[in-house]
């Protein structure tokens, strides 16, 4: 899978499960590096701790890497939910779900061990 396929179905993954909720604001930013990439997504809809929590669970599941192009295939697919953000966490290098004062921001990092995500963060609201 090219590396704009990679990214497009990341985007269409993520940006299905947050419109599932009906938002009336969602921001993706993407930064691209030659070796890595972050992905944050924003939206304006409330979210309990538990919901947070399983979706960083479900974004941070173990890697397997072995799968991804698998996995990367399936995307697009009828899913619901989690395993949606299963399907992506298993690609995902590491990522961050935290609430914001008006929804919750979902960051995403995918890279080779030499790609630092501290340096790619977008900050919080103020």
């Amino acid at each position: 899978m090219k590396r704009k396929d990679f990214i497009l179905h990341l985007i269409g993954e993520i940006s299905s499960y947050i419109l599932a909720e009906d938002p009336m604001r969602m921001v993706i930013s993407l930064h691209q590096e030659k070796d890595g990439l972050h992905l944050c997504i924003i939206d304006d809809n409330e979210h309990s701790d538990e919901e947070i929590s399983k979706m960083d669970k479900a974004l941070n599941s173990r890697k397997r890497p072995e799968l991804a192009g698998y996995y990367g295939a399936m995307t697009g697919q009828d899913l619901l939910g989690s395993s949606r953000l299963n399907l992506l966490g298993w690609q995902l290098k590491h990522s961050d779900v935290t609430r914001t004062s008006s929804g919750i921001k979902i960051d995403l990092w995918l890279g080779g061990d030499s790609f630092d995500s501290r340096k790619f963060t977008i900050p919080e609201e103020k």
